[in-house]
């Protein structure tokens, strides 16, 4: 249904844009609402496609709640990797990270829009913020340990579960409220 949708916003943008140019001073207008009405259709289809990708509403409340043990999951992985940090070679870090939290961040990062849905844009906004933060500072972490760097390593650490934590936090509170 959503690859039928796309093809029809596809057709009446195309469509809309061909009639606009061809007799720019005289615009058939009847055929461009025409045009439109096929690129409103599509836009219907490829949401009502994303709402049964989901599974309905209950299924989308489902994804948000292991969108949460998810980010639950990480943040307990980063409090490993702090605690660990002592003891684990530099160089290996980023093998930790890689085995212990890439899986999880993958998970979550393709049932985000989730989020969306059902609890709001502005949720999204707030939680995906803090969620791409941590992102960056483990990132920075993977690259610092392949390279050697042991205060940069440390130092962002921490920073990443701060970051995966505070988006832990927006994605509960928000939880708690909607219900």
């Amino acid at each position: 249904m959503k690859t039928v949708g796309y093809a029809l916003i596809t057709a009446g943008f195309l469509a809309g844009a061909l009639i606009a140019v061809v007799e720019p001073e005289h615009v058939v207008w009847n055929r461009f609402a025409v045009a439109l009405a096929v690129g409103f259709a599509g836009v219907a289809l490829v949401r009502i496609g994303h709402k049964q990708t989901a599974g309905g509403q209950e299924g989308l409340a489902a994804n948000v709640q292991a969108l949460a043990d998810l980010l639950e999951r990480i943040v307990a992985g980063m409090q490993q990797l702090n605690t660990e940090k002592t003891t684990v070679n530099t160089y290996d870090m980023r093998h930790r990270i890689d085995s212990l939290l890439v899986p999880d961040i993958e998970r979550f990062a393709d049932m985000r829009h989730s989020i969306t849905t059902v609890l709001g844009l502005k949720v999204y906004a707030n939680v995906m913020s803090h969620f791409a933060a941590g992102e960056r500072f483990l990132n920075r972490v993977w690259s610092a340990s392949a390279d050697g760097y042991l205060d940069e390593v440390n130092t962002c650490l921490e920073k990443s579960q701060n970051e995966f934590a505070a988006a832990l936090r927006l994605l509960q509170y928000a939880r708690s409220r909607a219900l």
